[in-house]
């Protein structure tokens, strides 16, 4: 006769062994399927640009996730430190507090406010090595603080100790960076899940020179990033920011000076089924400095079947049927009003967020971008 082992009294059962580890940890590290899932995103920071937003994560509006490591990896000039600053600002509204690591000494406090940081909820920090760096990261978790930001400005420019003892031979600190980095992602990605704190990492991108018998791979992703793999496995979002091929990079004032730059983000990796996945927007870092939030949202739906375009002027459909007629330059007007904008972004959530997520329509709506502009060119 079969053995009945669930009425064994002498057992744990799941519950009695997930109440031992956890005691014995001092923290929570074993879940049973009736508890919340700790592997499940419950909380995003916004970028500052709904577009990003909104291709982040299939089938929801998201940002930044909480309690992860995201990566956003750029060219020179593509805006990293900017988005940082977004984020930094988006995370204080939030209640949220940020330690921003400024290894490039460029950070600049009035630009801070200028996007709407909250001063009584940020730090920065001058880490003087990458060492340095982790071990703040490391005592500032194990003192018990929760629901902090931290933000690293950046990967690439950041010495190790024996960097800055050194001579300036790179032979003698070959792959350290690297090494360094795959033992703290080791031992920071738990503890960051655990107090609801986020670990955002700039990084530059380099292009990928392509070894003998390598062509097809350097051909396939024309871009590499420093400091090893490690980072490539330990984010559970990768973001990519680099120019778009169709148009001018800059954006020009009356007179032809640079105020600002258009940039293209697409999601390198993505553990919420969004890989690949590509979005345009443009920064303004003049007199004005912001992202053209509601001019990308336009961007993202002129193309709807419920925007029609006849020439210069368009016609939205609202969702009981009444059309609205508006030209390109009359959309940020347009937008101030609350119907229209309550429209436009639902509109928005149709085409960008749940159509991706329901698969419909042409993939290279969502893919390629470029394309799609010199199709219609």
């Amino acid at each position: 006769m079969a053995t009945n082992l669930k009425n064994d009294s002498n057992k744990l059962g799941i519950k009695g062994i997930a109440a031992a580890l956890n005691k014995k940890s001092g923290m929570t590290v074993a879940h049973t399927m009736s508890d919340a899932n700790p592997s499940e995103v419950s909380d995003w920071i916004p970028t500052g640009c709904t577009w990003l937003d909104g291709i982040i994560c299939r089938g929801k509006m998201a940002g930044i996730p909480v309690g992860r490591i995201t990566e956003i990896a750029g060219l020179e000039g593509s805006g990293k430190s900017y988005m940082a600053a977004q984020v930094a600002a988006s995370a204080t509204k939030k209640g949220f507090q940020v330690i921003y690591f400024d290894s490039e000494a460029a950070l600049d406090f009035n630009f801070l406010k200028k996007v709407g940081v909250d001063s009584s909820l940020f730090l920065r920090v001058t880490p003087q090595s990458v060492e340095d760096m982790f071990e703040t990261i490391e005592m500032t978790l194990a003192q018990g603080e929760e629901n902090t930001v931290f933000i690293w400005d950046s990967l690439a420019n950041t010495p190790t100790r024996s960097d800055n003892s050194g001579t300036f031979n790179p032979q003698e600190t070959m792959a350290l960076k690297a090494r360094i980095i795959s033992k703290a992602m080791q031992m920071l990605t738990t503890p960051l899940n655990q107090t609801n704190s986020t670990f955002l990492v700039l990084n530059q991108l380099k292009t990928h020179i392509a070894r003998p018998g390598d062509h097809v791979a350097a051909m396939i992703d024309p871009y590499v990033t420093p400091g090893g793999k490690s980072m490539q496995y330990a984010a559970s979002l990768r973001i990519y920011l680099t120019g778009r091929k169709a148009k001018a990079s800059y954006i020009l004032d009356d007179n032809g000076y640079r105020i600002g730059s258009e940039v293209k983000a697409k999601i390198k990796k993505s553990r919420f089924a969004s890989d690949g996945r590509e979005c345009v927007f443009k920064i303004l870092w003049g007199d004005e400095v912001r992202i053209q939030n509601d001019e990308s949202v336009f961007e993202a739906i002129r193309r709807s079947d419920r925007v029609k375009n006849s020439g210069a002027w368009y016609t939205m459909i609202h969702s009981d049927g009444k059309q609205e007629k508006f030209q390109s330059k009359m959309w940020l007007e347009k937008m101030s009003d609350d119907k229209f904008r309550a429209t436009a972004m639902e509109i928005f959530e149709e085409e960008i967020v749940l159509k991706f997520a329901n698969r419909v329509g042409n993939s290279s709506e969502f893919y390629d971008l470029d394309a799609e502009i010199l199709e219609e060119e």
